[in-house]
């Protein structure tokens, strides 16, 4: 009887398994196995459906209806494969998946070798076919958040082709050029500066100075590519939000130099102004939060106050033409700010005035600051707002003392920007942007009083 019962207890494990499984039967130990299995299944089999809709309503938009080759129910089976795959492997035999990935992949590759055949899968096709069957193994493997983040990924890729093509056709040599130089300065040179004081009063760090040049030229990027992403057909005021974020002075000489050109669009080129130059604000406090978070949540409040002469002008400004039909207005060609020429530049401006912060501080005290915080703002805001939250990080200046520092940087970046659209821009622009821009540099200089 024992026997015979340690036969039984030894017959065919697997068989029982599967029996189990076929009939929903559960033991105490093993727990509800059916609907744990069915779970992943049908998890990889929505996250494969999506993929196969994006992908399919994409094909049929750009080849006029036509099917392709892989659509709802090809992807929603191959994440059903993957899923299964990785179960097998898992329980079973570790080739499983090995195997429905190669089947799959020689598939492809059989039926993108039918050139004839004008739905054959791509590279596109290929790779999404491919990326699906590891999405239905991750859920398998209880990656299921990771799944979902690839599959999100996927479609946009997948949903965004013909923008991107679009958008890559309207690529000149030189965006590519100071593509390649942005990717020099951030993968290729910065690890190669060494990252130690040196000079005089240890005023110069390569690594801290290239570190900074890789933030600012990170944001104009961004600020350019948007740009690009979006053309004239955004119109005046999108493009002017952006251009303030890669580049307030660039947006404010290139608009008043339109308004020459163009004096009838002169309220439209002064709004534009008066917007670059209002983001510039948000914008620094942005980057000095990364160095400095202290800081930047001291200047925020003399910031937004200088930010209201400008709001207050696009609120009147709207109310007034609100009744008023304009197409859409065609923006200003820009330069693209990525140069390894600018960065050189924006690197040695940034290192002068780091070590004459240095200097002052050594020397004087901290009484030559705020004339050399002014002197900087005439040039560039980001130099001297940067220099001031490493030296507070550093304990060369105090919090109030760089706040105040960066808010009177701030009200000669306003000034020097208010003379340029007077001497390059249209008698009705010269007089609007005038306004605004010396009423929020008085805001600036009252705050920093008061800081």
């Amino acid at each position: 009887m024992a026997r015979h019962g340690c036969l039984r207890k030894r017959k065919n494990p697997p068989a029982l398994a599967i029996a189990r499984l076929a009939t929903g039967a559960t033991s105490s130990h093993t727990g509800n196995v059916l609907p744990s299995f069915l779970g992943p299944i049908f998890a990889s089999a929505g996250l494969g459906a999506l993929i196969g809709l994006i992908r399919q309503w994409s094909e049929q938009t750009e080849h006029g209806g036509k099917t392709d080759f892989g659509g709802v129910r090809t992807h929603t089976f191959w994440a059903m494969l993957g899923c299964l795959g990785a179960v097998a492997s898992r329980d079973f035999t570790p080739l499983a998946l090995p195997v429905v990935i190669t089947v799959v992949a020689a598939h492809l590759l059989v039926a993108h070798g039918r050139l004839a055949d004008p739905a054959s899968p791509g590279s596109t096709s290929f790779a999404a076919s491919l990326i699906t069957l590891f999405i239905g193994a991750l859920v398998a493997w209880d990656h299921t958040q990771t799944a979902v983040v690839v599959t999100a990924l996927t479609m946009v890729l997948l949903g965004l082709k013909q923008p991107i093509h679009d958008w890559t056709r309207g690529f000149t040599a030189t965006d590519i050029r100071g593509t390649l130089q942005f990717v020099a300065i951030t993968g290729v040179v910065l690890p190669l500066v060494p990252n130690r004081d040196l000079g005089p009063f240890g005023g110069f760090n390569p690594y801290g100075i290239w570190l900074m040049v890789v933030l600012i030229s990170g944001l104009g990027f961004i600020g350019y590519i948007a740009m690009r992403l979006l053309g004239t057909r955004a119109g005046i005021l999108l493009t002017s939000l952006f251009g303030g974020l890669a580049s307030s002075t660039a947006s404010t000489l290139a608009f008043s130099r339109r308004s020459r050109e163009d004096p009838a669009l002169s309220l439209d080129y002064a709004f534009a102004v008066v917007v670059a130059c209002t983001v510039m604000l948000p914008r620094v406090v942005f980057i000095i939060f990364f160095l400095s978070p202290a800081l930047a949540l001291r200047i925020a409040p003399a910031f937004a106050a200088m930010m209201i002469p400008s709001i207050a002008y696009g609120a009147w400004q709207w109310w007034a033409a609100r009744h008023t039909e304009k197409g859409v207005v065609a923006s200003p060609t820009m330069a693209n700010p990525l140069g390894l020429l600018t960065a050189i530049k924006f690197g040695l401006l940034y290192a002068t005035i780091a070590f004459l912060v240095k200097v002052s501080t050594q020397l004087e005290g901290q009484s030559g600051l705020l004339p050399l915080s002014f002197v900087s703002g005439l040039t560039d805001m980001d130099a001297i707002s940067l220099s001031m939250a490493n030296n507070l990080r550093s304990g060369t200046v105090d919090m109030k003392m760089a706040a105040r520092a960066v808010i009177i940087a701030a009200v000669a970046n306003s000034l020097i920007k208010t003379v340029l659209a007077a001497s390059l821009g249209s008698p009705l622009l010269r007089r609007r942007v005038r306004s605004v821009l010396l009423v929020t540099a008085a805001v600036g200089a009252g705050a920093a009083l008061l800081v």
